[in-house]
């Protein structure tokens, strides 16, 4: 792939390495959030706040860091069958 795009495959490994840094500091800003809500805010309210502080991430990459993290929203609905 790298030969298509005509880059170095050093370029694409220190790409890969710069967003392990990010996935920290993001799971740091999410859990920070989240706490500050008082447990209240789901990934569609988090994803709006990250928004305001520029960060582009899908709900789908919060909602993973969440439930790595363990956390759950007050207001989530669990349904037990």
């Amino acid at each position: 792939m790298c030969d298509v795009l005509q880059i170095p495959r050093s370029t694409y490994y220190c790409e890969a390495k710069a967003r392990e840094n990010d996935d920290e500091e993001l799971t740091a800003l999410v859990v920070d959030i989240f706490k500050k809500s008082r447990s209240i805010y789901g990934q569609r309210k988090l994803k709006k706040e990250l928004e305001k502080l520029g960060w582009t991430v899908s709900r789908r990459r919060i909602s993973r860091i969440m439930r790595e993290q363990g956390l759950l929203s007050k207001y989530t609905v669990v349904n037990i069958n």
